[in-house]
């Protein structure tokens, strides 16, 4: 069989997985899709392949600049730094110092001595723009809301800012997801969970021929199952906490 690389051949690997179509497997196709919904979106939270680093560039309108948030993707689920781009950027500025230190400065910059200079330099007017004028590019994430909150002057309208952040990547676009070991192994558990809970109901239900039906079993191993893959997955695929910052 080939890969999957759909949301359908993943379903029907892991159908397959549990027997299909030697045996029956008592699950409605709704809640098939939902359970790999589900799969889904804990892999994409915890599984460190699932998730890129991204630049957007948002060119800032005036109602920006009024309600002092900017919109973001679905998809950016971490925001690391906003990096406006003309307007109050000193590096637009040619009248700036910065902008004179770059224009006069880089050629001589090939010497290890040069180089420790012009960074102290440039840390120390960091620091005086500091306690001057406080921090200028103080922003806040709304993961649920898709904003990215700004504080200060940095929302001028009619500039360019950059949102670095983290993107989930789209298993549509990205098909090679469906087919990661870890996602097929937990689908086939989630599935497996909601077989045993529609069979719970009829516990010890005999069958013609002497069949009992034991959906108990089938619910706890599959709890069993569900455990060891995410803790696999947190323990061994999900980003430190660190990787988000800076």
């Amino acid at each position: 069989m080939p890969k999957p690389n759909s949301r359908q051949s993943l379903i029907d690997y892991a159908l397959r997985a549990l027997g299909a179509p030697v045996i029956e497997i008592n699950v409605d196709e709704d809640q098939v899709e939902d359970r790999l919904d589900e799969a889904l979106q804990f892999y994409q939270e915890y599984h460190s392949d699932s998730i890129v680093r991204n630049y957007r560039k948002h060119l800032v309108t005036a109602d920006d600049a009024t309600n002092g948030y900017v919109t973001v993707p679905d998809e950016m689920v971490f925001v690391n730094n906003i990096f406006p781009i003309g307007g109050n950027s000193s590096q637009g500025d040619m009248f700036s110092i910065e902008y004179q230190m770059h224009l006069n400065d880089l050629h001589g910059m090939r010497s290890p001595g040069a180089l420790l200079d012009y960074e102290m330099t440039k840390q120390h007017m960091a620091l005086i723009d500091l306690k001057i004028n406080g921090l200028s590019q103080r922003s806040a994430f709304s993961r649920h809301q898709n904003r990215v909150y700004v504080e200060g002057d940095d929302l001028v309208e009619g500039i360019y800012i950059i949102v670095e952040g983290h993107e989930t990547l789209d298993p549509e676009t990205y098909t090679g997801i469906y087919n990661d070991m870890l996602l097929k192994k937990y689908l086939t558990a989630l599935i497996k969970r909601q077989w045993g809970l529609n069979l719970i109901k009829f516990e010890g239900m005999q069958l013609p021929g002497g069949v009992t039906l034991n959906g108990r079993q089938i619910y706890d191993d599959a709890i069993a199952d569900i455990e060891k893959i995410e803790e696999t997955m947190q323990l061994t695929y999900e980003k430190p906490i660190d990787f988000f910052v800076g």
